[in-house]
């Protein structure tokens, strides 16, 4: 009746699997801390760069060194994201949001304003994809500002637009300019 008579015990030793738990945290704060260096690294290099070109005088010169630039931050921009996500994927419009305020800041002048927008989320994507798109991204608005809206022109408006479903990212980057 109520009483007990028996009783089973099971018992199963865990110590690989909390050793793995730890090893793979560990793993990932590693990768994001080196991440992190990554982009401190970059950022000083894009500094040094910086530094070097006000000493230029030669108009190619200075904007090679500016290019230079941009496309350094572009990817310290990627690998700061990645050092703040734990995992494989990366959130793109994390990458994305800064990357339209360094253009702002870098590709547009007094006498050409041009405002950057951004529709669409991008879902997430595989880190290892993340740097080669951002810096693509760059270059398409670059190239947006400097054909859509040559010097001396009254600027206008650049919106990237991202839609991502499931299987395929598309990127547009759309301006209202020339052309």
């Amino acid at each position: 009746g109520d009483e007990v008579s028996g009783g089973v015990l099971l018992i199963r030793d865990v110590t690989d699997l909390r050793q793995r738990d730890r090893m793979l945290l560990s793993k990932d704060a590693t990768i994001r801390e080196i991440h992190h260096r990554v982009k401190n690294n970059l950022q000083t290099i894009s500094s040094l760069l910086r530094l070097q070109a006000r000493r230029l005088t030669n108009p190619e010169a200075i904007a090679a060194v500016s290019e230079s630039v941009r496309r350094i931050r572009t990817i310290a921009l990627v690998h700061e994201s990645l050092s703040r996500e734990p995992g494989d994927d990366v959130t793109f419009i994390e990458i994305v949001r800064p990357l339209l305020r360094l253009a702002e800041e870098g590709l547009q002048s007094p006498d050409r304003p041009v405002e950057f927008s951004l529709s669409g989320d991008g879902g997430r994507i595989p880190a290892r994809v993340a740097t080669p798109l951002a810096v693509v991204l760059t270059e398409l608005m670059q190239n947006a500002v400097d054909h859509g809206f040559p010097e001396g022109s009254s600027g206008g408006r650049v919106v990237v637009a991202l839609t991502n479903d499931g299987d395929e990212l598309q990127i547009d980057v759309i301006d209202d300019g020339f052309g």
